[in-house]
């Protein structure tokens, strides 16, 4: 249910810039969203076409592309790609250091909007 208010969120950005630029039709949206991120991409789709129902939006499909995990070692700086789910513990690829931080995969944005 979670992807309700981020839809909302990404509907109001899109119609500020739509009428902002006086267009006539959104076409297509893409957006990135991190591998981390628990939404799921049918359920943004189905409340966009909901929650747009009226609007220079409506019928626009969504081009939802993941962006990978990406963590950046705390020791040696290296940044690398790491697969959450056939990982029990990480540790960087150079160093075997276990200090992470997370650089990318928890992050949701709009790229680009298509427009007539």
């Amino acid at each position: 249910m979670h992807e309700l208010p981020v839809t909302e969120s990404i509907l109001a950005i899109v119609l500020k810039h739509a009428e902002k630029n006086k267009v006539k039709r959104v076409v297509t949206i893409s957006l990135r969203v991190g591998e981390l991120s628990d939404l799921e991409d049918e359920w943004i789709q189905r409340y966009f076409d909901y929650l747009s129902k009226g609007t220079l939006a409506e019928g626009a499909k969504l081009e939802i592309e993941r962006s990978p995990v990406v963590l950046q070692c705390g020791e040696c700086g290296m940044s690398f790609h790491v697969n959450f789910r056939e990982v029990d513990e990480v540790v960087c690829p150079r160093c075997s250091g276990k200090k992470n931080s997370l650089v990318s995969g928890r992050e949701y944005f709009i790229k680009n909007i298509a427009v007539v």
